[in-house]
């Protein structure tokens, strides 16, 4: 069977030379008390724009890395990079260590915000391309460096983060919040929560997880770390996604629900990991597994890593359901292509014989653009699509109607995920023919 690769990153750097000293982020203006920085929800993780010595780039905000990281740079992006030296970073898989450089005495900047002397860790593997996934460029991922000298209110529902200046922030009373203790490991958060994985029974079983705003899953959970912490009978196997070292292999399920302090969330999905892909992630023995963006959009959420605390408050989107694709199919950015567009314009002009003394004129022009273009990377042989007879390498041209270049590629995997018996219609490229095909969504467990 065919495996799809999910976007799902996780990671565990882990360096190895010393660390070297770098400032801390500091707010310019002694009387700065917050900044709001906007960003783009791409498959439940979150995109923002970070400046490097200058340059405007888009990074990953995730709570899973404790060094920033850079990567996929090319000539375009013309960035300077300060002290360059080789390193190895070891991630999630089980592959080698990747090369890597470290530079150092960089600044990075989120408009008041400002960090100088920081390291930057310079990924330079060609495989490793978040980009091609997410249908958006991707230069870095960043975390600790930055969280631990902010306070970060995030609000999935507007797409806004406020970081706070922790000097100057006082936290309002919120009775329907659930406050978390966060303890930290590696520069990794964690909190205590509870799971039901019994389908039979009521037990609850209490575990470690971390905090991952770098996942997009809703859940991982280490197999065996815990006695009744197995794979469910109904599961599929998969491939979770690609970490630093390799791919990430595992199962995917459904447990009864995560308790989150009052909070219960029923059905959540899960992927349950294999012991080979997570030998770095397991090296804190507590460690049962890890919440991520499916989950963590369906609140509001103050990261407090200062004070070491989590705040959650539910949103309208807490009871919504949990799937996985159920198409079969996984999209990536495949570069773009020449459109052409039709554009109206419209002109008035006088004219004495007519009653307003005005006639409205409309006239048709073309002209062509760039536009995302996006393929079909896998197809599992045994889903829905793979049964209508879609195939790896299509050129998607039309989703229901419409062109595939209008929408992004978040929004097609969303609708892949979204309510079970949709019918997706879909016009692909194949070699030099234009094909038809059309098939309903199905849950797969």
């Amino acid at each position: 069977m065919t495996l799809i690769k999910k976007i799902s990153f996780f990671f565990a750097v882990f360096c190895s030379v010393i660390s070297f000293s770098q400032n801390n982020f500091m707010f310019l203006g002694s009387q700065t008390k917050k900044q709001v920085v906007r960003f783009k929800l791409i498959n439940n993780l979150i995109v923002m724009p970070v400046s490097v010595n200058g340059q405007k780039l888009s990074f990953i905000l995730d709570t899973g890395v404790g060094n920033t990281l850079l990567f996929n740079l090319t000539k375009k992006d013309s960035l300077k990079l300060n002290n360059v030296k080789k390193v190895l970073l070891r991630g999630l898989g089980g592959g080698a260590p990747v090369t890597a450089l470290i530079s150092t005495k960089n600044e990075l900047k989120l408009n008041t915000i400002v960090g100088n002397n920081q390291d930057l860790f310079v990924v330079l593997t060609e495989d490793f391309n978040l980009s091609a996934k997410m249908g958006t460029t991707i230069h870095g991922i960043i975390g600790y460096d930055l969280l631990k000298d902010v306070i970060a209110e995030i609000n999935y529902k507007t797409s806004k983060i406020i970081f706070y200046n922790p000097k100057k922030y006082q936290q309002k009373k919120c009775r329907k919040c659930e406050a978390f203790p966060l303890r930290f490991y590696r520069k990794k958060p964690y909190i205590d929560v509870a799971v039901k994985v019994d389908t039979v029974g009521n037990l609850v079983t209490p575990v470690k997880m971390l905090i991952d705003t770098g996942g997009s899953d809703a859940m991982w959970l280490f197999e065996n770390t815990k006695q009744v912490l197995k794979t469910p009978i109904k599961h599929f196997n998969d491939v979770l996604g690609e970490g630093l070292s390799g791919t990430v292999y595992g199962k995917r399920s459904k447990i009864p629900a995560i308790l989150l302090g009052n909070y219960e969330i029923k059905t959540p999905t899960v992927s349950f990991l294999d012991k080979t892909s997570t030998i770095n992630a397991r090296r804190f023995k507590e460690r049962n597994g890890s919440i991520g963006g499916a989950i963590l959009k369906r609140f509001k959420v103050w990261i407090d890593y200062p004070n070491k605390k989590l705040l959650l408050k539910k949103n309208a989107s807490l009871k919504k359901g949990f799937y996985y694709n159920m198409s079969g199919l996984q999209l990536i950015h495949d570069g773009q292509e020449l459109v052409k567009e039709e554009v109206t314009a419209k002109s008035a002009t006088a004219d004495s014989h007519q009653n307003n003394g005005r006639i409205i004129s409309l006239s048709t022009k073309y002209q062509y653009k760039f536009k995302p273009s996006f393929k079909i990377d896998q197809v599992l042989t045994d889903s829905p699509a793979g049964k209508a007879g879609l195939q790896k390498g299509d050129i998607i041209k039309k989703i229901n109607n419409r062109a595939a270049y209008q929408y992004e590629l978040g929004e097609i995997i969303a609708m892949f995920q979204q309510k079970p018996s949709k019918k997706i219609k879909m016009t692909v490229k194949r070699g030099e023919k234009n094909l038809k095909f059309e098939f309903r969504l199905k849950q797969r467990l």
